[in-house]
């Protein structure tokens, strides 16, 4: 009978316990920390998310109410795991129909507006008098052009914002396997180093783990491997490294051996290092020609193909104007460069992304929004001067030698054309290289003090792995890991590792702080002196080992402290593949586009001037009795040279300085982006170097250029036959 008893007494726990048990993870149980922890994906979820991507999401679901279309049958499978990649809470019919409504809206006010801006000559058709009215038709165009686009394009607005989720989420995939497994090698529980995995690295990585937990919460999955399986399969066409260490890492779990269930782990993480320095190796490789293409269509086949437009607008008789150049120029080509660039950093191997600290400390930041915005505001003032003179007096101008200041000239029609003069020309100048200074002085201002930081941050990082080996061996003899630091930063005093180890050991013995408060107290912790992600994930790793002893923190640290060298090598490594990428980058920022683009408003400025003098000059001639015999070729000759369509140089100095402000934004955005990664802070920062210094450059050589090829034209105009 009390064997009976102890069966059913078994039986009955065994049933309780069941409930808890995966038995596909070897007995984890989950507590009621792991639940909670999945119960935060909702909160975490709508915290990260932007306001931008919130309101996309409502858009689309009204949208499907109001106008429902079917996704196209092709693009339905795509948008479906867009949309699941990207945790957009939206359907694929609510995508196409975002699309379908933004574009049938868009040609709909098309529509109004040619009725609008063509009244006047409707009016003329059906009426008897002889007044002509023009055909307004290029506004009506470019937004039946939008709404096209629209159609075709918005449609694929989440496959778009999964490509970013997926590019954000791969450069912290290495710092997420190296934390799993440093938490398995010590603690041999798959839920934990996920979860310990979730709570250390930032978005969007962190959201899709936490997903993991959220579906085994709603009873989606039953077991933690079968909800990571499940994500995994996601990774394997755009990163197999990814999904082969978390295989390796699974199969630890079953192995009786502790030796070789760490070999099994050490062996993930060599897995995703070694795949990720062979990424990058043929990224390197594969880098130049898309850069040179890059080079070619958006930069200097662009910019030289500007020196025809002046002619284009004559030969046209006015089809062409300043404003298509600007759509042309300030829209769709820097767009296109924007997303070949894009395109080109998409395919960046894996690395680190931007540091916590380092992202609070800029948003921190001061900067003068106000103060930029004054200056441009100054400069664009000045820029338009012209055109506020001659609207208030239309028939005033200043001559300075054979120079006019505005320039303006009668069209054959009585209009007024212009300004063609060159003091308008001169002060247009001031628009981009305003824009540029508000810039570069905002950058400057929100980086200055933090790139100081940043270039200490880079050499604590050269020589962290010897201090992180340093401390471990320490801790590792029996030392504890407070006062290890102590001992390790008077070894390394001077250095920046042992300040880093001094700032610690000064909190916990001066302010009495805790090991982790000491790192990472927000107001003085130790990390806010080297904000960097390399020091941070080391750092957090350390804490989470405290907890399970001085062994496994002595083991934690060696791990990472050969992490670290091996991590340091492959940056290196790609830096020699790509440092001729980068300066040529660099040499297009700095010289070759702003040189190429003074020189060509140079060149057109005074094809404009020859082309309005010689029109001036021959309807003299025509008016004080030229020969007969010449008047019909010289009539033909001045009809090709009308100035009714040439675009004047000041506006065309302003869409090719505004141009060059976009071109030194783009390129310097895909200059860091090859080089540094995600790394937000350095590309602020040299952003604020290259735009003004770009600009001003650009400034410099086209009023030397436009000076000197002005006064050659007019010198060589007035000696000649029609002077």
């Amino acid at each position: 009978m009390p064997d009976k008893d102890t069966q059913e007494i078994l039986r009955k726990y065994r049933k309780v316990l069941g409930k808890h048990i995966d038995e596909d993870s070897l007995g984890q149980v989950q507590p009621e920390e792991i639940k909670e922890f999945s119960r935060e994906y909702e909160t975490f979820r709508r915290e990260m998310f932007s306001m931008q991507k919130t309101k996309y999401e409502i858009w689309c679901q009204k949208a499907e109410r109001i106008f429902r279309v079917k996704a196209p049958p092709q693009q339905t499978k795509d948008l479906e795991e867009a949309i699941e990649t990207a945790h957009l809470e939206i359907t694929s019919d609510g995508a196409a129909s975002f699309a379908a409504l933004t574009g049938f809206l868009l040609l709909f006010f098309a529509f109004l507006l040619a009725l609008l801006l063509n009244i006047p000559l409707l009016l003329t058709l059906f009426s008897s008098s002889g007044d002509s009215a023009t055909l307004h038709f290029f506004p009506p165009l470019f937004i039946i052009l939008l709404g096209l686009l629209a159609m075709r394009y918005l449609v694929k607005i989440p496959i778009f914002m999964a490509a970013q989720w997926r590019l954000k989420a791969s450069n912290q995939m290495v710092l997420c396997i190296l934390y799993v497994v440093i938490y398995m090698r010590h603690t041999s529980n798959l839920e934990h180093a996920v979860k310990f995995a979730a709570e250390h690295i930032g978005p969007p990585l962190s959201l899709d783990l936490r997903k993991v937990f959220w579906d085994i919460e709603t009873r989606k999955y039953s077991t933690i491997k079968e909800s990571l399986d499940n994500y995994l399969i996601k990774w394997r066409q755009h990163n197999l490294e990814f999904v082969t260490a978390f295989n390796l890492i699974q199969s630890s779990l079953y192995e009786p051996s502790d030796e070789r269930r760490k070999t099994l782990l050490d062996k993930a993480l060599n897995t995703i290092l070694d795949g990720t320095y062979e990424k990058m190796l043929h990224y390197a490789q594969e880098l130049k020609s898309p850069i040179t293409t890059l080079h070619m269509l958006g930069v200097i086949l662009p910019i030289l193909g500007l020196v025809v437009f002046p002619l284009i607008g004559s030969f046209l008789g006015g089809l062409v104007k300043w404003y298509h150049l600007a759509f042309l120029y300030n829209l769709i080509l820097p767009a296109l460069v924007f997303f070949l660039g894009l395109n080109i950093l998409s395919k960046r191997p894996t690395g680190y992304g931007d540091s916590e600290f380092t992202k609070r400390l800029f948003n921190q930041a001061h900067a003068s929004f106000f103060l930029s915005f004054l200056i441009f505001v100054t400069f664009f003032t000045i820029a338009i001067f012209p055109l506020v003179i001659h609207w208030i007096a239309p028939q005033t101008d200043i001559v300075i030698g054979t120079f006019q200041f505005l320039g303006y000239i009668e069209s054959t029609s009585g209009s007024s054309l212009g300004p063609f003069g060159l003091g308008a020309l001169l002060l247009s100048f001031m628009l981009p290289l305003g824009a540029a200074f508000a810039i570069s002085l905002y950058y400057k201002m929100k980086t200055r003090k933090l790139i100081t930081l940043r270039n200490e941050t880079k050499l604590l990082e050269k020589e962290f792995s010897a201090g992180l080996f340093q401390l471990g061996n320490r801790i590792g003899d029996g030392i504890p890991t407070e006062l290890a630091f102590s001992r390790v930063a008077e070894i390394l005093s001077g250095t920046p590792t042992g300040i880093f180890f001094s700032i610690v050991d000064k909190n916990m013995r001066s302010l009495g702080q805790s090991l982790e408060e000491a790192i990472f107290n927000p107001k003085n912790g130790a990390i806010l002196s080297y904000p960097s992600p390399l020091i941070e994930s080391s750092m957090e790793v350390l804490i989470e080992s405290t907890k399970k002893g001085p062994l496994i923190v002595a083991q934690s640290l060696t791990s990472i402290a050969n992490y670290v060298e091996r991590i340091h090598k492959v940056n290196e490594r790609l830096r020699d593949l790509l440092s001729e990428v980068v300066s040529s980058m660099k040499a297009q920022i700095k010289f070759l586009t702003p040189a190429i683009a003074g020189i060509v408003v140079g060149i057109s400025s005074m094809i404009v001037t020859i082309i309005i003098k010689l029109n001036t000059s021959i309807t003299s001639a025509i008016e004080e009795g030229a020969d007969l015999q010449l008047q019909g070729g010289i009539q033909n000759l001045v009809s090709i040279l009308s100035p009714d369509g040439i675009i004047p140089g000041y506006y065309f100095q302003l869409v090719v300085g505004v141009y060059v402000v976009q071109l030194a934004l783009i390129l310097t955005y895909m200059q860091n982006g090859i080089e540094n990664g995600t790394d937000q802070l350095n590309q602020k920062y040299l952003m604020g170097r290259y735009v003004f210094s770009s600009t001003l450059l650009y400034t410099i050589i086209a009023v030397i250029v436009v000076i000197l090829f002005t006064a050659l034209a007019q010198g060589v105009l007035n000696a000649g036959a029609f002077a």
